[in-house]
């Protein structure tokens, strides 16, 4: 198993890495999950690492359960 970055994802034990640097003011990310909460946290602690303002919602899409996160500023 690959280490983790300080900014990978692994809410189900899956390691996830998303494209930081493309994510510009405006854009979102979908993590598909079952753990939604340990996945919020993670992307909120990311966020904060990373100086963004973002907002986080629990959904459902293309009947996959997971988080989309919108990056603000």
């Amino acid at each position: 198993m690959k280490l983790l970055r300080l900014d990978d994802l692994d809410p189900d034990g899956v390691k996830i890495t998303v494209r930081w640097d493309k994510l510009v003011v405006g854009a979102s990310v979908f993590i598909p999950c079952i753990n939604t909460e340990k996945a919020r946290r993670q992307l909120k602690r990311v966020a904060a690492m990373k100086q963004y303002e973002t907002t986080v919602h629990i959904c459902i899409e293309n009947g996959m359960w997971g988080v989309r996160m919108w990056r603000l500023l």
